[in-house]
């Protein structure tokens, strides 16, 4: 048993009063919260005491992608090197990159990733991690006729996933894939559903209109033209319905959803987390979605990292400090939630994770040079004090 203090702790929801303390036993599990303690045999941290952080969207097996794609492109050139870049890879190179993506993630304090993946690759380095997973494989398929082939491929790798630690399968984007798919996913009932949600303009023009730059990729993926059927409407209202209201659902990127979008999905569906991936956001399409304006409108916000083929580092507190520069009128406090709490729950997690609550394990991590709970450190160093 152990009870430890710090100059300030963060709880998963708030700032706790000074003098409160963590009593933690031998296995890492809160065994009590004590107000004004005044224990002696308490150990003192000096800067921050928080829960383990979690990381709500990342892209394992595209660690080995890193430096390899220009910046600021927007998506469509980026998905299109993407796709080039898969048919040549080294396996021994994306192999490794993972590891040390993974190792790097646990060194930055997180705990929990939620994991999209398109091959079993990255099953070996999840059963070796130190990191909770909940991997979402994705279905990607445009033509209609290949879908019950691709829905299968998709669920043989979910299988697989689904036998070691909690899976989903899920869509990859509304403009990749085909009708008789979309019905498919659905109809499978995962508890948890994730989905790239209007991440550059041309995706909802794409649905209002038929026209844009996807016709580039439509083509750099088949090999010929594909008509695409447009909707009269933006992308997320073509596909939204289709989801259960009552299954967490969570909404990456929307860098490009508006307020009027924004507030009829929530009316719409029960479980919606609006996930952002700030430095992802600004490597692909240079903007940042309206963050603001999702708190303002009581948005269940979570955060995630991409992958490191759209990012430097896989670091949630360096999401955190990135927002903290460009987004204004949001307290440290919220946005620690959304890297926390938030995302335990997005998880559905957090009977275990995502805060410092009696009977929880949430593993526990000080940022030594914190010093202003209004502001993160550029470059936090992060210790472990108690593993998940």
């Amino acid at each position: 048993m152990q009870i430890i203090s710090a100059d300030f702790i963060f709880n998963g929801s708030h700032f706790l009063p000074q003098h409160t303390a963590i009593v933690l036993d031998e296995s890492g599990t809160i065994k009590d919260v004590i107000s004004n303690c005044k224990n002696e045999n308490k150990k003192h941290y000096n800067g921050l005491v928080m829960p383990g952080l979690i990381n709500t969207h990342c892209h394992l097996e595209l660690s080995h992608l890193q430096n390899l794609i220009q910046e600021k492109t927007g998506l469509v050139d980026f998905l299109i090197s993407i796709n080039d870049l898969r048919m040549n890879r080294n396996q021994m190179d994306q192999i490794s990159a993972m590891y040390r993506a993974d190792e790097n993630m646990h060194q930055q304090g997180i705990v929990a990733v939620g994991d999209i993946s398109n091959t079993i690759d990255s099953l070996p380095v999840k059963q070796k991690s130190k990191i909770k997973y909940y991997t979402f494989v994705e279905c990607v398929g445009l033509v209609d006729a290949n879908a019950n082939e691709r829905f299968q491929a998709s669920k043989n790798i979910y299988i697989r996933f689904q036998a070691d630690h909690p899976s989903s399968l899920v869509l990859h984007a509304p403009y990749s894939v085909s009708k008789t798919l979309t019905k498919l996913v659905d109809t499978h009932n995962s508890k948890i559903q994730s989905i790239h949600n209007q991440e550059c303009e041309d995706e909802n023009r794409l649905f209002l209109t038929g026209e844009g730059k996807f016709h580039q990729l439509f083509e750099n993926v088949l090999h010929k033209k594909f008509d695409f059927l447009s909707k009269n409407k933006t992308s997320i209202r073509s596909y939204l319905p289709t989801f259960l209201s009552n299954e967490n659902l969570i909404l990456v990127h929307n860098t490009f959803t508006d307020i009027a979008d924004f507030q009829w999905a929530n009316q719409l569906h029960q479980n919606l987390f609006w996930c952002t991936c700030p430095h992802a956001n600004l490597y692909i399409e240079n903007k940042l979605p309206d963050i603001k304006m999702w708190q303002d409108n009581n948005a269940q916000i979570t955060i995630g990292t991409d992958s490191l083929a759209s990012n430097n580092d896989l670091s949630i507190l360096k999401e955190i400090s990135l927002l903290q520069q460009h987004v204004q009128n949001i307290s440290l406090e919220n946005m620690l939630k959304w890297g926390t709490l938030n995302g335990a729950k997005a998880l559905q997690m957090d009977s275990q994770l995502g805060s410092l609550e009696i009977g929880k394990k949430p593993g526990i991590v000080c940022l030594e040079n914190f010093e202003d709970k209004n502001k993160l450190p550029v470059n936090p160093t992060i210790k472990w004090i108690a593993g998940a």
